[in-house]
């Protein structure tokens, strides 16, 4: 059996911190960031919180998500050297689509455009 990989097991709210540093480093806000994790995952802000609090894991943080948008699949580009759309493993494409949200946070894209509006 394949090995999971390393994200999976790694805590949403390690990570966060990330995104908030990245998208702020282009003055972006946090309520920014949380906007588009809360349009990707039906996550609320209180919900959000509780799962960064919890030290859930992005296997967990997808896996227990309320709602993820069905406009998900609208998101496509490359992270990493690799195109969101064609990535076969479905939490790897979730974590990647949300990667690829905040990495477009982080270039100044329009909120509406972010948020395939």
């Amino acid at each position: 059996m394949d090995k999971k990989p390393r994200i999976f097991t790694t805590s949403f709210g390690s990570v966060y911190p990330l995104y908030v540093q990245k998208a702020a480093k282009k003055g972006r806000t946090k309520e920014e960031v949380d906007e588009i994790i809360t349009w990707l995952t039906g996550y609320s802000g209180e919900q959000l919180r509780q799962a960064i609090d919890d030290k859930v894991d992005f296997e967990a943080f997808f896996a227990q998500a309320p709602r993820m948008n069905p406009n998900g699949g609208l998101i496509t580009g490359v992270v990493c050297g690799v195109r969101v759309e064609d990535i076969a493993d479905p939490l790897m494409q979730k974590i990647r689509y949300l990667d690829k949200l905040i990495d477009e946070l982080a270039r100044g894209k329009k909120m509406a455009s972010i948020l395939r509006r």
